[in-house]
């Protein structure tokens, strides 16, 4: 089943790959994509930091096909208690205010571009 993308996960995507330079976060090479922990198809954490994270191609394969490697990664990459929070948010059910995530999104990547430049 394929996963409609919506604007938002393009931002979101932009905002990951600034916020991590690139660089897998699983190997350090040139990473390609984002990775979520929780499923995109959960709401509440599809566009949530801490549930995100670039890797190459390579590694968000291997980490999708070994779930307690995929455990282990986010949650050394998060500590322990960001990681439990995590869980709990991606239970929560939201109707995302998109209007509001799209503008918080453009203002992070405009800070972390700033940074860069």
């Amino acid at each position: 089943m394929k996963i409609r993308l919506d604007p938002l996960d393009k931002l979101f995507s932009q905002l990951v790959r600034l916020r991590d330079g690139g660089i897998c976060q699983y190997c350090g090479k040139k990473g390609t994509q984002t990775s979520h922990f929780h499923s995109r198809r959960k709401r509440s954490t599809r566009l949530d930091l801490d549930n995100a994270c670039w890797l190459c191609f390579s590694c968000h394969r291997f980490l999708d096909e070994h779930p307690n490697k995929h455990t282990e990664f986010f949650k050394k990459r998060l500590g322990s208690e960001r990681f439990e929070e995590l869980n709990i948010r991606s239970e929560v059910l939201i109707r995302p205010n998109k209007d509001k995530i799209k503008t918080d999104l453009q203002d992070k990547i405009a800070l972390l571009k700033g940074d860069n430049d």
